[in-house]
């Protein structure tokens, strides 16, 4: 079609639907470009928090890391010490919390069922409580090396992981609200994603050890 065949209305319709288009770009632009600053802000600020948490742990855990210190420690028990001992508590307890845990709801024989949720229940708060102390353990023993707090996958994991084993335990604590089969759900799946979240903490605690 050649320009002076072109319809008036046509033109102004092309021109304005352009118009359109672009003003809408503009803005998707600018969206991005905000939520970029917002995000780059927002990532400076968490960086900075976190640096500051972690220089102020440092610090209240160095009296402690200082008494360890002066019983002069053999280097590999610092270094390796907690990895051993979590990864005791991870294979032997987690396997037989998670273990006990599905025996009792899968079993057909009452007293077998009953026995299973016994044992559960004693040694999935003693795991808990061995998992927070050993948690504290290994910031202690990065404090005495001098190394880093906060910052490898290895200690997202294992925060993480005592979230999930606080929100599983609340769960459990409320007598999963009255017996509802949609809670004892989801304590069950959760607890054996606990499971598995350990196993990738110790390959990540390895990692770490192997590094530092």
């Amino acid at each position: 079609m050649r320009i002076a065949d072109r319809n008036p209305k046509d033109e102004k319709r092309f021109k304005a639907t352009f118009l359109i288009f672009w003003v809408k770009n503009a803005t998707i632009v600018k969206n991005c470009k905000e939520f970029c600053d917002f995000q780059q802000i927002f990532l400076l600020s968490y960086s900075k928090s976190m640096t500051e948490f972690a220089t102020k742990l440092v610090e209240s855990l160095q009296p402690i890391s200082d008494q360890f210190k002066s019983l002069n420690v053999p280097e590999p028990v610092t270094h390796w010490g907690h990895p051993f001992f979590m990864g005791i508590v991870i294979v032997a307890m987690g396997s037989f919390v998670a273990i006990s845990g599905w025996r009792s709801r899968t079993t057909t024989d009452p007293e077998v069922a009953n026995k299973n949720k016994a044992d559960h229940r004693k040694v999935a708060p003693l795991m808990t409580v061995f998992l927070a102390t050993g948690y504290t353990g290994g910031l202690l023993s990065l404090v005495m090396q001098g190394k880093p707090l906060l910052e490898s996958p290895h200690f997202i994991t294992g925060s993480v992981v005592l979230t999930l084993l606080a929100i599983n335990g609340a769960i459990s604590l409320t007598g999963f609200g009255g017996n509802k089969p949609l809670l004892r759900n989801a304590h069950a799946y959760l607890g054996s994603a606990i499971v598995m979240l350990l196993v990738a903490h110790a390959f990540l605690g390895i990692k770490l050890g192997l590094s530092i």
